[in-house]
């Protein structure tokens, strides 16, 4: 136990080191000035859907990318703009439709994990407490996971769903960032806002390395999080 905190409280002080770092160098990023990190989708594709840890791909080496949120928070449309594909990700009516962890490969360079949502009341406390104890496994143990890509639907305030997995993501010493979807059915100030509430609700978490308004509608800040992407990655 006393190891364990050790490596967290060392990777703690390592990423404020980092975030002082950053924010010397670059106190704005804008994506036009870093044409480097701008990805061209060539290939993606489904590989496999895991309902067991046993089930996660072993013989790869590929950075992954994970995706998690609350069902109907947009994962799946927001999956689909980023990689630009109409239905790579299924796109349902219905929310609770994930039920497996689901990998895919982009350009033989890495790897998108779309997780199950969580907290849709219809599903069973038995699906529910499974579902979760997958994810928490893959949050935990996967040594493949570069990021996380925790989406908060920008039109509500946080739940303690969303604050829990942020938790979660923390305890587990992960690098993520907090992607607020459907921008477009926002005004801009409203957005603003509401980053700035989610940049005060992580003012102490190690973890978060950006906020990001997004809109899979309009696209508009597809390249940003591709930049974030492909630099955590190393692509």
């Amino acid at each position: 136990m006393l190891t364990v905190e050790f490596k967290r409280l060392q990777w703690q002080q390592q990423r404020v080191f980092q975030h002082n770092a950053l924010k010397t160098q670059h106190p704005t990023f804008n994506i036009q000035h870093y044409p480097q990190f701008v990805m061209h989708i060539h290939d993606a594709q489904f590989l496999i859907g895991a309902t067991k840890p046993e089930h996660f791909p072993k013989e790869t080496t590929l950075p992954e990318v994970a995706f998690i949120g609350r069902s109907n928070v947009g994962k799946s449309s927001l999956i689909n703009s980023i990689v630009r594909r109409k239905n790579l990700a299924h796109v349902s009516g219905t929310p609770g439709k994930t039920q497996q962890i689901n990998f895919f490969g982009v350009n033989h360079q890495w790897m998108l994990v779309d997780c199950p949502g969580f907290g849709y009341a219809k599903v069973s406390q038995t699906d529910r407490k499974a579902w979760r104890g997958l994810t928490h496994n893959y949050l935990n143990e996967r040594e493949q996971l570069r990021l996380v890509c925790q989406l908060v639907d920008i039109r509500h305030d946080p739940s303690n769903l969303d604050l829990s997995m942020i938790e979660e993501l923390e305890l587990a010493a992960r690098r993520y960032v907090i992607v607020l979807t459907k921008k477009d059915k926002i005004s801009p100030t409203a957005a603003e806002e509401r980053k700035a509430q989610l940049a005060e609700v992580t003012q102490l978490c190690f973890g978060c390395i950006d906020i990001l308004p997004y809109s899979a509608i309009t696209n508009d800040t597809r390249e940003n999080l591709w930049a974030i992407l492909k630099r955590e990655c190393a692509l």
